[in-house]
């Protein structure tokens, strides 16, 4: 059985539409999000979000066949829209194709989120799933968006040499951190699959031990990574770095999904947002576009 159907979902979202738009689209908040249930994994073989980017990805679930989804990037209007297209398939047959608009604007003190899904049921009638999968997704993304910090700074420096310090085994470690704060490395490989064991001292000799995981690295673009607490401890934080040309300069975008609201709402607490606004001022200082 086929057809058309045009479903509209709607959420409200407590975070501001910056913070949404980028667990909307950045690949690493939508990798936190995209499972509807705990049964079900995602495994993300492709994401580039960007107009003409496509994003594919694996929907398993144990003892049934695996789901390809494809999503291609159509329009996209920071902090207000994007449309794209999406394919999902199954055992090699297409199983539906779809128009997905999400529309972003603020509400309150947060901010409201329209997703309009225009669905071609191609194999079977795939409405029921797509309401079911869409609406467990989007309270995942709600929720994955209300413990999402964004920083963002203008570096006027040209992309690639804010790019290499960042990446630089070398020079990273020179200005990552607040101000005051120092790193001592322990091991260090700056691609994707490598790995980041460090100890931040702070002014007052306190030691705080770090592990970062790195996921998919675009040069120049942009890196995913993982937050652990010290060397294999529990994971605080899945986070990225976007990096965008701009007049004058390049545009940092700092981004990190908390692994719970508790641990949001402990780094709201102790000023994480302007600790980590000193550390993209550090790095500005660093490639001398303070």
């Amino acid at each position: 059985m086929s057809g058309c159907a045009t479903l509209t979902f709607e959420r409200q979202v407590s975070a501001p539409v910056e913070t949404l738009w980028q667990a909307w689209t950045a690949p690493a908040a939508r990798a936190v999000w995209a499972a509807p249930a705990p049964s079900v994994t995602v495994d993300f073989l492709e994401a580039d979000t960007r107009v003409g980017g496509r994003e594919v990805s694996l929907c398993k679930v144990e003892g049934q066949p695996d789901i390809r989804c494809e999503v291609g990037w159509l329009d996209l209007q920071p902090a207000r829209r994007s449309v794209n297209y999406e394919v999902i398939a199954s055992d090699g047959v297409t199983q539906s194709a779809a128009l997905v608009t999400a529309e972003v604007a603020p509400a309150g003190e947060g901010s409201r989120l329209v997703v309009t899904v225009q669905l071609s049921s191609l194999a079977e009638d795939m409405e029921a799933g797509y309401r079911q999968g869409f609406g467990a997704g989007l309270d995942n993304l709600a929720g994955v968006a209300g413990r999402t910090m964004v920083l963002r700074r203008v570096i006027r420096a040209p992309r690639e040499v804010v790019w290499q310090a960042w990446m630089n085994s070398e020079t990273l470690p020179r200005w990552w951190g607040p101000e005051g704060f120092s790193c001592r490395t322990r091991r260090i490989d700056l691609r994707a699959g490598g790995e980041w064991v460090f100890d931040m001292i702070a002014p007052d000799g306190t030691i705080y031990p770090n592990h970062h995981l790195y996921g998919e690295v675009r040069t120049g673009e942009r890196l995913d990574y993982t937050l652990l607490w010290g060397e294999n401890g529990p994971k605080h934080a899945d986070a990225w770095a976007a990096f965008e040309d701009t007049s004058g300069g390049t545009t940092v975008t700092l981004g990190m999904v908390f692994s719970t609201a508790a641990e949001f709402q402990e780094a709201q607490g102790f000023g994480a947002l302007e600790l980590g606004q000193q550390t993209l001022g550090k790095l500005a200082r660093f490639v001398g576009a303070a």
